[in-house]
């Protein structure tokens, strides 16, 4: 939640650049994107990292207790 929450912070301070810089419609939020994008892959490293290793984690968990039922539907018959 807190990366999402970083991506969108990023893109409207970038947004509101290219605003006070003059752009408007369309190029203005196409450009906001690309940018913001670009700046997220360096400036967001850390909390991107993090994000995946709490997935990774999940899934491991969830594969542990996959196994887990398994092995004891196993013994069960």
């Amino acid at each position: 939640m807190r990366y999402t929450l970083l991506r969108i912070l990023l893109f409207f301070g970038v947004l509101i650049v290219c605003w006070f810089l003059g752009l408007r419609g369309w190029p203005l939020l196409l450009i906001a994107a690309v940018a913001s994008s670009i700046v997220s892959l360096v400036a967001l490293r850390g909390p991107r990292e993090q994000f995946a290793a709490q997935i990774e984690q999940r899934v491991a968990d969830k594969r542990l207790k996959a196994d887990q039922h398994r092995t004891l539907e196993d013994e069960d018959e």
